[in-house]
């Protein structure tokens, strides 16, 4: 993370070119990467996917570009505050804050967050280092991990995240650098993130993190940064392994990738939270034919998502070729709920023993 006095000037580089585009009688303008899927490109120094040569540019041409310029300057204003002051926000309450900047404030949360992100990209610096922080919670943990965590008072506190926690779990915070938790023990063979509530609780009411010696992460769907991030440093530091259990549908297949490959909106920072290491466990268009699940008809949107993935670099990968071009087949999706099917202590005692030890973690 950056330190204050460096995002600051970061910051004040905008104005000044923003200021000097002025001074020179030039229409004041911004460039950026362009954030798009025809622009991530393969970084094989981090092994992972970013932004390319593409570019975007800002620029007071029509009124919409004034707006977004004068808007962008009320936001990094905001930010040089609230780090001066040593204060904190959410992304909604600056877009409510948006209310007071007149001409400047936003018609929707999304034009706000887009502008926070341009800022991060721009600027090389980390929407925490700008003291934004998200709406949702971080993930839940349940293993055998012990964590020294930085509490509000200052002091250090040891939690081991299944003696010193109930069955919800560890819950990340948002901030989960070093300068606020610390690995000091992960006695586990492999980390098991996975995308529902329903499926997490399953595992650790049958027990599942000490029956394989497994840390569980619950993703609450789309994965929250500090989340990919808590991750990615988990398996980094405890070199332990990671496998993402999702649903069958290809909103769930984009959820593995944030993990393993970045996601578009955040390519900027895919070396900071991308785990590319990271294993798709299923469940898998081959499982739906091999386990023989209950299934619901893939929609229109469904199939447009996944022939969009099809020519998604992240996936282009034979095996994700192969079950993509499956599903689109048999025209079929499914649930991780749905392996209840062979009763509730199935996902526990056969299908992730048998996928996990087909990806050799676990004896056969």
């Amino acid at each position: 993370m950056e330190n204050k006095r460096e995002v600051m000037k970061k910051l004040d580089e905008i104005a000044e070119k923003i200021y000097g585009d002025l001074i020179k009688n030039e229409i004041p303008s911004l460039t950026l990467p362009t954030r798009a899927k025809s622009n991530i490109v393969f970084d094989e120094h981090f092994g992972v996917w970013k932004y390319g040569k593409g570019i975007t540019s800002r620029a007071a041409k029509t009124l919409d570009g004034a707006y977004m310029l004068l808007r962008t300057m009320y936001v990094a204003e905001f930010i040089k505050s609230m780090i001066k002051t040593r204060k904190s926000s959410t992304l909604r309450e600056m877009y409510y804050i948006s209310e007071g900047w007149n001409m400047a404030k936003f018609s929707s949360q999304q034009d706000s967050d887009s502008i926070a992100e341009d800022l991060e990209v721009i600027t090389g610096c980390l929407r925490e280092d700008f003291r934004l922080r998200p709406e949702e919670d971080g993930a839940r943990i349940i293993g055998n991990l012990v964590i020294e965590e930085v509490t509000r008072s200052g002091e250090k506190r040891r939690i081991h995240c299944q003696d010193d926690v109930g069955d919800a779990g560890y819950s990340i915070p948002y901030n989960v650098e070093k300068e606020k938790i610390v690995f000091k023990d992960a006695d586990a063979d492999f980390v098991l993130a996975i995308e529902t509530g329903g499926m997490f609780d399953r595992l650790v009411e049958n027990g599942f993190d000490t029956s394989h010696r497994a840390i569980l992460v619950h993703l609450k769907g789309q994965p929250a940064r500090s989340t990919r991030r808590f991750i990615k440093r988990l398996s980094e530091e405890k070199k332990l392994p990671v496998f993402v259990f999702t649903d069958c549908d290809p909103w769930s297949y984009r959820i593995y990738g944030s993990v393993a490959y970045g996601a578009i909106k955040t390519a900027h920072i895919s070396e900071y939270l991308a785990t590319p290491t990271a294993q798709f466990l299923g469940v898998a268009p081959s499982d739906i034919v091999n386990y023989e699940l209950p299934t619901d008809e893939l929609t229109k949107e469904d199939v447009k998502a996944l022939k969009s993935e099809l020519t998604d670099p992240r996936f282009k990968s034979r095996f994700w070729k192969d079950e993509i071009k499956l599903q689109l087949k048999i025209g079929k999706k499914s649930e991780q709920q749905a392996l209840a099917k062979y009763g509730l202590d199935y996902v526990t005692d056969t299908y992730l023993p048998e996928k996990l030890a087909q990806m050799g973690v676990l004896k056969k």
